[in-house]
């Protein structure tokens, strides 16, 4: 009897260590929770505007919508050089209805312990500065985000980017990303069958033909943000880009899926001038055509993935990447990289508890940080070569500051 007692009192003592110990982790996360964070400052030597529009094209049916006689419509995010001089406020990191829509649909344990607190974080865009004047005009790079995330989610990429005198535009489009907060209050969240996700779960053709859809009306939005930045700047027109945009000079780059979209896309507009995949698995016609521009491939660490895992898609990269212009094509990874860690919520958003855990998986093997830095250094720099006429050449990227970058071709 007493031998039971003895056990039950262990038992006890235990389940109240381990309640102590949960009760410690939940009080640490939720302080790390409300610890202000500001994205990594920008290297460039512009200041960072942003605006954000909302653009319905009038004759034209919206892709993928659930709803009869939608018309296409694009919540529309432009990061661009501005003019520091000016007395202007910095931008909130998310508008206060987007961050309720997203703060909603995370739940509980995530949106309070496992992320830090969105209206804590700092940007370091500026609200509605005039464009800088320090030249005349600045060549356009389109962005798409991964999967369905929300473009704003790589902030720290973007700014990065305009920071260097670009004017980069992202894009999210209703029923197909997580969460589209309009300027008028309405909130349309991603239809479940619209989930690009679900596509990787399948195989060989049902893979490609479950994706043509999304990669079909991605590349469509792609090219209507186009045409209306060519509307913007065109001779005329009122308004801070009038005049500002250099239209012969286009870039694509996005991330994941978003990746797979700024090839298909560079395929078929020609006003695509250069194109970055970031660690996106290919669709579409682009694997056996290739594209005739200068395109870099820029993957995360896959040396812990299986072969079964990742041989289809390599096979896919180096299908496209054979049919690339050899002069201006270039195959690079980034070791330790992870492909969730590109973006803000991925590197810099989740707590160090959520981070330390992925480390201990293998999952994690460089600072979120550090990856961001080295990816927009990549990003950067091919843009520079090939929409700036810059002298450094893509063969060039092997850098000191960045040893963690591998020319795979």
């Amino acid at each position: 009897m007493r031998s039971l007692r003895r056990v039950l009192k262990s038992f006890a003592s235990l389940a109240l260590i381990a309640l102590a110990g949960m009760a410690a982790l939940l009080l640490a996360l939720w302080v790390e929770h409300g610890i202000p964070l500001a994205l990594p400052t920008p290297t460039g030597q512009f200041a960072v505007g942003r605006e954000v529009y909302d653009w319905v094209h009038e004759t034209t049916p919206g892709n993928l919508s659930p709803v009869r006689g939608a018309k296409r419509e694009l919540l529309v995010w432009i990061w661009y050089p501005a003019d520091a001089a000016e007395r202007v406020t910095g931008e909130d990191y998310l508008p206060a209805p987007m961050r309720t829509a997203i703060e909603q649909g995370r739940g509980v344990l995530i949106n309070k312990f496992l992320t830090r607190d969105l209206a804590k974080v700092r940007t370091h865009s500026l609200r509605d500065p005039k464009v800088a004047a320090e030249r005349q005009s600045y060549p356009v790079v389109l962005f798409r985000a991964g999967g369905s995330q929300e473009v704003v989610n790589y902030s720290a990429l973007t700014e990065d980017l305009a920071s260097h005198g670009y004017v980069v535009v992202g894009f999210d489009a209703p029923y197909r990303t997580f969460a589209v907060v309009f300027p008028d209050g309405r909130v349309v969240k991603r239809v479940p069958q619209n989930n690009p996700e679900l596509c990787a779960e399948k195989s060989g053709g049902e893979q490609d033909e479950c994706a043509a859809p999304l990669l079909n009306a991605w590349t469509r939005d792609a090219s209507f943000v186009l045409d209306r930045m060519q509307t913007m700047n065109a001779a005329g027109e009122s308004g801070k880009f009038a005049g500002r945009l250099d239209m012969t000079r286009v870039g694509v780059f996005g991330h994941s899926f978003g990746g797979a979209v700024a090839a298909q896309f560079c395929q078929q507009d020609s006003r695509c001038k250069a194109g970055i995949d970031v660690d996106g698995a290919l669709h579409g016609s682009v694997i056996h055509t290739g594209v005739e521009r200068p395109f870099l491939i820029l993957l995360s660490d896959h040396s812990q993935e299986s072969d079964a895992e990742t041989r289809p898609v390599k096979r896919d990269l180096q299908s496209f990447y054979d049919r690339l212009p050899a002069e201006s094509r270039l195959y690079l990874a980034i070791r330790g990289a992870n492909h969730f860690t590109f973006s803000d919520d991925g590197a810099l958003l989740k707590s160090h508890f959520v981070r330390g855990v992925f480390r201990v998986f293998g999952m994690l093997g460089m600072d979120g940080a550090r990856q961001i830095a080295v990816t927009a250094y990549c990003v950067q720099t091919f843009f520079d070569h090939y929409l700036k006429d810059e002298s450094i050449s893509p063969s060039e990227f092997s850098s000191s500051l960045y040893p963690e970058i591998e020319v795979v071709r």
